[in-house]
């Protein structure tokens, strides 16, 4: 891909800050971190496989998203930490979610799992210092500064626990 091609600071980085309200990393990964442990278990059974509309995926698909874009991300932020040159290539979401296995999983397997990924997600964050952080990470498209995979991760979160809380949540109803 041609220089000119490549968009510094692409259009979903204000989504993501806004997502994130303006909070730091350090802070936003653990606040991400108290939202799994609050997930009401309970309440994501009852709803089961349901979904608002047809052909949407599940809440089980759906957090197995999350997991899978988060080690994908995470993946990314270590390619650059590390200076090894490489330019990681773009994932095909609807590909995965179909090839997923989410649905045959329970929700209590899928929520630990997210929890123990985000834990990972914190430790590897903090050991990066200032320089890393502020490395900046050449994409297939876009470009941007290394701590904004973190805090994307975040967003990514708080976008999909978004869409569960007003789609899905009413079904329980």
């Amino acid at each position: 891909m041609k220089n000119q091609e490549i968009k510094k600071n692409p259009e979903f980085l204000e989504y993501v800050f806004k997502l994130n309200e303006g909070v730091e990393l350090k802070e936003a990964l653990e606040l991400s971190l108290k939202k799994i442990d609050d997930i009401d278990i309970a309440q994501l059974n009852r709803i089961g496989l349901r979904t608002y509309e047809k052909d949407k995926w599940t809440i089980h698909k759906i957090i197995q998203h999350l997991i899978d874009w988060e080690r994908i991300w995470c993946f990314r932020a270590i390619i650059f930490a590390r200076g090894e040159g490489t330019i990681p290539d773009a994932h095909d979401q609807e590909i995965m979610g179909q090839n997923s296995n989410a649905d045959e999983l329970s929700i209590e397997q899928l929520v630990h799992e997210l929890r123990i990924v985000r834990q990972s997600t914190i430790m590897m964050f903090q050991s990066f210092d200032k320089k890393i952080l502020e490395t900046n990470c050449v994409f297939f498209e876009y470009e941007m500064p290394l701590y904004t995979i973190g805090l994307t991760v975040v967003a990514h979160q708080i976008h999909h626990f978004n869409i569960i809380k007003e789609r899905y949540l009413p079904l329980d109803e």
